[in-house]
């Protein structure tokens, strides 16, 4: 294999002989590891504020309005500046990524492949700076912002790997006397809309996924994390990606983004957000446009509200640890992260008792300092956490700890909060809240807890702690979440070892990260040749 700087890379030949492994976490207590990171901040710091353009089939476009994102850490902090673009953008767009498909979709799959081998490596030899931009965007502290970046390049990884296989792929019958073929082929040009809380993971796993497949797309990243979108585009064209291939456009959700997924050449939509917009999408794209000749596809990733059932025979200790990770952790900003917590009523007090303690030992603050927490995305997300505070305890909620913003400090930060005695059906045990809020519910035994964990409108995370296997049997059975978890926390899914998606309300179950994956971006052709 390949080394660039000193570091293993992937090549095609390799990836048919190696097996696939995560990116290693970094240990930030190791000083070297430490001072890099700083170095990394300062050298960040040094570039903020710093205007980005629109890049469409490899023309810089600049507009008269702007969008700009700030550190959520420090609001008068800006982190970068973008071009507002509207609905009169798309049809350019969208044509530039239509005439880079007609060579792309025909560039043999072990350059598409080998394209997002370099991609990943770049990132490593990059991961300490791309860590702190997301540090000043999106206010991870080290540890989450690690995870981020070795996620994305997992996602390089794999999927150049998936691309590999898919296109050995063979039909299960040979008919005697013919040829017998299949081919998975891409679809066209995708919208690709990402979420701000994972900037870097889920954005470059959409993209790079819908790419090694052979497919173009138009990139619109989030207003509230651009600027990681923006690095990695400028990363990709460094790595030799064609003009046209991936289009970057900042933009208006409401304008720019309905547009581009009503736009009849559009093939599909890839999306990761809210519910409410997500369904919002698949509406529009299930109108068919003048001169649209598909049904479009969309995958799509939409939250959950996810839980931890706490049975009275767990590891107390263990079941409060991996809570708290998963409510607290990225200041509860996840999909996947735990807002509620059931609880047999046999240990309800003492482990309520516990958890009160346990959060109440975090760290909350700006996260170039590395506290266990920093702040939420921006001013709305904070009123609105509140908020829901305000109505769990109004509807007979305990504030146990929290409840309110962080004072002397000039971020949106919320304190980690606690409410216990929350019941079944109440707004706060019911809708996503996004937020470091935690509804801890009680319950009579183990099976009335997963019955209490499956009523809401979501299914994309669960955790159960027990020591039974009976029990854990019943979850595997009953417990209706895309990705369940045992004795650990119910945040942290690994590309490979945890396809990720979820059921209902959650989206389509696409499983990123899956050897299935790969398959939403493609369509089979399946050819048929006689012999003699």
């Amino acid at each position: 294999m390949a080394t660039l700087q000193g570091v293993t890379a992937t090549t095609v030949e390799s990836a048919a002989t190696t097996v696939f492994k995560n990116e290693p976490f970094t240990d930030f207590t190791r000083l070297e590891n430490a001072r890099a990171m700083r170095e990394a901040l300062d050298k960040v710091r040094q570039q903020l504020g710093r205007e980005y353009d629109n890049v469409i089939g490899g023309h810089r476009v600049r507009k008269d309005a702007k969008l700009k994102s700030i550190n959520p850490s420090h609001p008068e902090q800006v982190v970068g500046i973008f071009q507002k673009a509207g609905a009169e953008d798309v049809p350019a767009a969208v044509e530039a990524a239509q005439a880079a498909f007609a060579s792309w979709s025909r560039t043999p799959v072990e350059k598409r492949a080998d394209f997002a081998f370099r991609v990943a490596q770049a990132l490593r030899e990059r991961k300490f700076e791309w860590c702190a931009w997301l540090v000043f965007e999106t206010g991870k502290n080290w540890a989450e912002a690690d995870a981020d970046v070795g996620e994305t390049i997992d996602f390089a990884e794999f999927y150049g790997r998936e691309a590999l296989r898919l296109a050995k792929s063979q039909p299960p019958i040979q008919l005697p006397g013919e040829q017998d073929d299949l081919h998975y082929i891409p679809l066209g040009v995708g919208a690709v809309i990402p979420p701000w809380n994972f900037p870097s993971a889920i954005m470059a796993g959409m993209t790079l996924a819908a790419v090694v497949c052979g497919n173009t797309v138009v990139l619109k990243p989030s207003g509230d994390a651009p600027t990681i979108a923006a690095r990695f585009f400028e990363l990709l064209e460094q790595c030799g990606l064609p003009d046209g291939v991936v289009n970057f456009v900042t933009g208006s959700g409401a304008t720019f983004g309905n547009e581009l997924v009503k736009h009849p050449q559009t093939r599909f939509v890839s999306f990761t957000g809210s519910k409410e917009v997500g369904l919002q999408i698949h509406e529009l794209a299930s109108k068919t446009q003048p001169g649209q000749k598909w049904i479009k596809r969309t995958v799509l990733e939409m939250g959950g509200k996810d839980c931890i059932v706490v049975d009275a025979d767990s590891d107390l200790d263990d079941a409060v640890n991996g809570v708290v990770a998963s409510s607290f952790g990225f200041s509860g900003q996840k999909c996947s992260a735990c807002s509620r917590a059931i609880v047999d009523e046999r240990i309800y007090d003492k482990f309520v008792e516990r958890l009160k303690d346990r959060a109440e030992k975090l760290t909350v603050g700006p996260t170039e300092d590395n506290p266990n927490m920093g702040p939420v995305i921006n001013e709305a997300a904070r009123k609105s956490i509140l908020a829901y505070i305000e109505k769990g305890i109004a509807q007979g909620a305990r504030l146990i700890t929290g409840g309110k913003a962080v004072e002397g400090l000039d971020g949106y930060f919320v304190a980690p909060t606690i409410l216990s005695e929350v019941k079944p059906g109440d707004t706060v045990e019911q809708e996503e809240i996004f937020g470091p809020v935690l509804a801890v519910i009680r319950s009579k035994d183990f099976y009335e807890s997963v019955r209490i964990a499956n009523d809401t409108e979501f299914g994309l995370t669960g955790s159960v702690y027990t020591k039974s296997e009976e029990r854990i049997e019943h979850a595997r059975q009953e417990f209706h979440v895309g990705n369940l978890y045992i004795n650990r926390k119910c945040t942290g899914a690994m590309v490979g070892a945890h396809p990720f998606g979820g059921f209902n309300m959650s989206g389509t179950d696409s499983k990123a990260g899956g050897p299935d994956y790969l398959l939403l971006f493609t369509q089979a052709k399946s050819i048929g040749r006689k012999l003699g």
